[in-house]
């Protein structure tokens, strides 16, 4: 029976390929899902990354938290030379090192921030016993020595063109600062490694500029002989107050935990991918080799004729489900690997920029990729060859093409049936989660049906094809002619097309939301901040006031303390222009009221602490000092403004340093490209400050949103390549089964040229009832989705994007005519004497 399987595989060359392309794209869909999830999530733990390998034990604050400068300071520096000099004199105590990091921005020659997506950072060098810092390997140059030096990354310095002696823009904390590149060096620091900048500056030059008072933490290198445990119980005898000493392995151990906490809900997501490539790969795998193995009815009963046990036939099917499922194993996982890379190109061409990083290819992704290319190849082919091997031979023999029976189909469609109303019940569900699921229930229940869906749909198709007159309608008892096969094919592009349409739904919808958000909150032209949403010195409003453009703006600084018990933030605004710039819609009281010192409340806090305009709220700032603020107004909150809001002369006593988080503007002439490039102008192409409109905004916020569409499109790529084989196959198929009637079809008169238009007819019905079915099922979990959202996002509204959806249908029609092409050429090519003698 082997060498009946081998042989049988090398026999039917074309059905061999056909089958192995079916069965590795279905592989390559879910590895190269997988190993983009794997590249993905290596390249965001590589941004997370710090090497330790300079470490043995490290002095840190209690908690390991730095200060950055912007907490109330109430505590004296712990973290100083004194205590660096100190850790270097320690018995077993090698050399060490005090490090410094924070933001720094750098411009590139055209004047744009570098690395502002996965990090814009500054840090110090500082020479130890060597003389040298062991952070930093020097390729070029020397390590900056004063305030107008400053040390660039390698990478950083390849895209921006930066050499030894140039002179760049930088900003840590507004202002921005010249210096010359005195040196480039080599890093393993994660940000740097998944695209970041590092901006490197002598040891004095980064306390001042990086704003520090003290060591972010001290890195102690252990001498020849030491153990880190023998130097971490040395250190801890020199630790001041609210200080901690850890271990290099500790602080490894702990930056894995961290790191591993950080990507978990990405990979959560990227897995959610993997399952749908996973349901679509095993879908189509099944389907092609039930068409196939139907397809050799009468080969098999032959076999049982001569002899064969239905052990050995089924047997004989599984040898070659296993071959071919090797096979294309094998081919499918190098595919995925150009999906995944692929995928990346798309995703980062969509403009959702990701980490840099090498391709990963995991144990995991290869032992996946021979599971679905094997097992699920060999599972998809026991049913159906089972099934054959069942039937007596001499009713195989006569019986090639039976039609599904009425039993079975009515079997199918009640089970279909009750699958689809679970899943509507489980949409009446509160919970969030069992609604999802009841959408995949659906899902499911709707491919279950699909035969049951045909034929009211191509009988509604049947105007449109009238005017093809025969060809027209035998197209249109061809597809009903095996509704099965003409469900199973339309399902794969059904499947893609109801993800990316709900998706689609969702996102424009979302998008619109927050659009409509921005729109009724914000009155201001502009938004000001730090690239970095650290605080913003208080010198830029100042600067920004001077425009004669400029017809109102605020600061947004931010303090924290217990109002009435709970903790909160208080924003501190300017009481005389808010109103101008922030639009709410006030339940009582208004605006008016911060100019008598009140304080505006969002209405969840009001409720819960039953206040009302005229009320006063007690409050204890971070600094323990007490206030009685008057409730002046109660307005509604959405996702871009809540909290409380007082005048900054009631914020500004409690903060130890003024700084502002945004400042907004309102310019006499609205938002226009004049007006953004005397904003840039007056702030000295600060590449460290942003300038956002509404648009820009509600782009920022829909990131994440794009991001996720631009990979469901990605995905929705390799859909649409397997819905072709599809086709291709169920044609192909069609026309072999069809070989006698085309025989007499081309006796009788119809030539080629009709021929092939039956067969791209038919093709295209088929698209385009997977089409409709799949927009129509994304447009209804759609709206199911934007239901839950509805509940916590009040401008959501359901808009359906028209445009995208009519273009959706026109890639199915256009997927159906290439679909086409090979099966209706052979249906034309077949000699009419032969294919009549051919049943």
């Amino acid at each position: 029976m082997f060498r009946t399987a081998l042989r049988n595989v090398l026999a039917h060359k074309a059905r061999l390929l056909m089958t192995v392309l079916a069965v590795m794209l279905g592989v390559a869909f879910v590895s190269g899902t997988l190993v983009f999830t794997d590249t993905f999530g290596s390249a965001y733990k590589n941004k997370s990354a710090k090497s330790f390998d300079h470490v043995s034990v490290a002095i840190r604050q209690h908690g390991g938290g730095p200060d950055d400068g912007s907490q109330d300071g109430k505590q004296p520096p712990r973290l100083t030379d004194k205590l660096l000099a100190k850790a270097k004199g320690l018995p077993g105590a090698g050399s060490a090192i005090g490090t410094y990091s924070g933001f720094a921005a750098l411009a590139d020659k055209d004047g744009k921030l570098v690395g502002g997506d996965w990090g814009t950072t500054g840090a110090n060098y500082y020479p130890g016993g060597s003389g040298k810092d062991p952070r930093y390997d020097f390729t070029e140059g020397a390590a900056p020595k004063s305030a107008d030096q400053i040390a660039l990354d390698s990478s950083t310095a390849d895209r921006t063109g930066y050499r030894v002696g140039d002179t760049v823009r930088y900003s840590t904390d507004g202002p921005v600062r010249t210096a010359k590149v005195s040196g480039v060096f080599d890093t393993d620091d994660g940000s740097v490694v998944a695209g970041g900048s590092l901006v490197v500056f002598d040891n004095r030059t980064a306390r001042e500029v990086l704003n520090k008072t003290e060591y972010d933490e001290i890195d102690v290198k252990a001498a020849a002989g030491t153990s880190e445990a023998a130097l971490k119980s040395a250190v801890e005898k020199i630790l001041p107050k609210d200080t901690e000493a850890e271990t290099g392995a500790s602080l490894k151990a702990d930056q894995d935990r961290m790191i591993e906490q950080n990507t978990e809900s990405m990979s959560q997501v990227l897995l959610i991918f993997a399952g749908i490539a996973l349901f679509v790969g095993i879908f189509i795998i099944a389907n092609t080799f039930t068409m196939l193995v139907a397809q050799r009815t009468k080969e098999l009963a032959l076999m049982r004729a001569v002899g064969a046990s239905r052990r050995q036939v089924t047997r004989s099917v599984l040898i070659e489900a296993f071959l071919v499922g090797l096979i294309a194993a094998v081919a499918g996982f190098a595919l995925g690997i150009g999906v995944a890379v692929g995928l990346e190109a798309l995703m980062n061409a969509g403009g959702a920029t990701l980490p840099d990083g090498p391709l990963v290819i995991g144990p995991t992704t290869v032992v996946t990729a021979l599971v679905i290319g094997v097992v699920v190849t060999m599972l998809a082919a026991w049913l159906p060859g089972r099934r054959a091997a069942k039937i007596p031979p001499v009713a195989a023999m006569n019986s090639v093409h039976a039609a599904p029976t009425v039993r079975g189909l009515v079997v199918r469609n009640t089970i279909g049936s009750l699958i689809v109303a679970l899943g509507v019940v489980m949409l009446f569900m509160k919970d969030n989660y069992v609604k999802a699921g009841g959408s995949g229930v659906i899902l499911v229940g709707v491919i279950v049906l699909t035969p049951l869906l045909a034929r009211p749909f191509i009988a509604a198709a049947g105007p449109l094809l009238k005017p093809f007159g025969v060809t027209g309608k035998l197209s249109r008892l061809n597809s009903l002619r095996n509704p099965r096969r003409t469900a199973s094919t339309a399902s794969a592009l059904m499947i893609g097309l109801t993800l990316v349409t709900a998706m689609t739904v969702v996102a424009t919808s979302m998008g619109s939301a927050i659009n409509k958000m921005a729109a009724d909150s914000m009155r201001a032209d502009y938004i000001v901040s730090m690239a970095n949403y650290q605080p913003l010195t208080p010198k830029v409003r100042t600067q920004l006031d001077k425009l004669p453009e400029v017809a109102a703006s605020t600061p947004m600084r931010t303090a924290s303390g217990e109002a009435d018990g709970s903790y909160t933030r208080i924003t501190g605004v300017d009481a005389a222009s808010f109103d101008k710039l922030v639009s709410l819609d006030y339940t009582s009281g208004s605006a008016a009221a911060l100019k008598a010192g009140a304080v505006l409340v969002d209405k969840p806090f009001a409720d819960d602490k039953g206040l009302k305009a005229g009320d006063t709220v007690p409050v204890e700032f971070d600094d323990d000092k007490t206030a009685r603020l008057k409730v002046g107004g109660v307005y509604e909150p959405n996702e871009m403004v809540d909290g409380l809001f007082a005048p900054t002369s009631v914020v500004d006593p409690h903060l130890n340093k003024i700084s502002d988080q945004q400042v907004l503007l309102k310019m006499k002439g609205g938002a226009s490209d004049a007006a953004e490039d005397k904003i840039v102008k007056a702030l000295g192409d600060n590449p460290a400050i942003k300038i956002q409109d509404k648009d820009a905004l509600s782009d920022e916020i829909g990131g994440a949103i794009n991001m996720m569409l631009n990979m469901l499109y990605g995905l929705l790529a390799m859909a649409i390549l397997v819905a072709v084989l599809g086709v291709i196959n169920t044609l192909a198929m069609s026309v072999f089964e069809r070989k006698h009637e085309i025989g007499m079809l081309r006796a009788i008169g119809l030539d080629r040229a009709k021929i092939k238009q039956m067969v791209r007819l038919e093709s295209v019905v088929i698209s385009l009832f997977g089409a409709v079915l799949g927009v129509g099922l994304g447009l209804f979990l759609g709206w199911v989705a934007g239901d839950s959202i509805a509940g916590t996002v009040k401008t959501y509204t359901m808009e359906i994007p028209a445009g995208r959806i009519v273009l959706f249908l026109a890639v199915a029609a256009v997927v159906g005519v290439l679909a086409a092409v090979w099966p209706a050429r052979s249906a034309a090519r077949l000699n009419p004497l032969q294919a009549i003698k051919s049943d």
